[in-house]
């Protein structure tokens, strides 16, 4: 029973983001979109790059850049997690000037907790606090003297103060103002966008649920 729904898992995403295009007019063989281009216009990487693949459980995972990673990486199931986007630099960070940073999301009971539908569940906003956007999407609201990298409300805050000089070949200034921030293109989502999308995790999350 395992094997079956794991193997139809890919398939049913395929279905899920093709049947709302398969009811326009636009549809015919010559014009139907290829699986991998339609996913990965759904969904934002952060500083990463969309590999889209029916071999993944998403359908889909996150490549960080160079100096950039994602949630949970030294974690031993981090494989589970590589659609994620990619947020969190991997420079120094210095935090004698500051409080510690706050702990990054508690993930493991996901398929049981009914937050798991919420993309603040996933999200990591350091010292900020996490707010929906429009449907699926968050933004990482700072706290007094905080400020978003690269001014992305999508990506954590820090302290200007606990970033290492070498940061800065990430590209990454932080402004003490961060009301200047701006939001990632596509709604500025850092988490998978898109119904299909979300009805493919309630799917897997369903599928794991009865199979213990």
């Amino acid at each position: 029973m395992a094997l079956t729904l794991a193997n139809l898992l890919p398939f049913i995403a395929i279905f899920l983001i093709l049947q709302p295009i398969t009811a326009s007019d636009s549809l015919s063989p010559r014009h139907s979109p290829n699986f991998e281009d339609e996913i990965c216009k759904e969904v934002e990487c952060g500083k990463g790059t969309c590999n889209a693949s029916v071999n993944y459980d998403f359908g889909y995972i996150c490549q960080c850049e160079t100096g950039w990673r994602q949630n949970h990486v030294n974690t031993s199931d981090h494989e589970d997690y590589r659609f994620l986007p990619c947020v969190i630099p991997n420079c120094t960070l210095n935090y004698s000037c500051t409080d510690a940073p706050p702990p990054t999301p508690d993930i493991d009971d996901s398929p049981m907790n009914k937050s798991f539908f919420d993309p603040c569940y996933w999200s990591y906003c350091g010292e900020g606090t996490c707010t929906k956007s429009l449907r699926y999407g968050y933004k990482c609201k700072c706290n007094e003297g905080y400020s978003n990298l690269l001014n992305i409300t999508a990506f954590p805050c820090y302290s200007k103060c606990v970033l290492g000089s070498d940061c800065a070949s990430l590209g990454i200034t932080v402004s003490n103002d961060s009301s200047t921030s701006t939001s990632l293109p596509k709604s500025g989502s850092s988490v998978p966008t898109g119904s299909f999308l979300w009805l493919t995790i309630l799917i897997m999350s369903l599928a794991i649920v009865s199979l213990k």
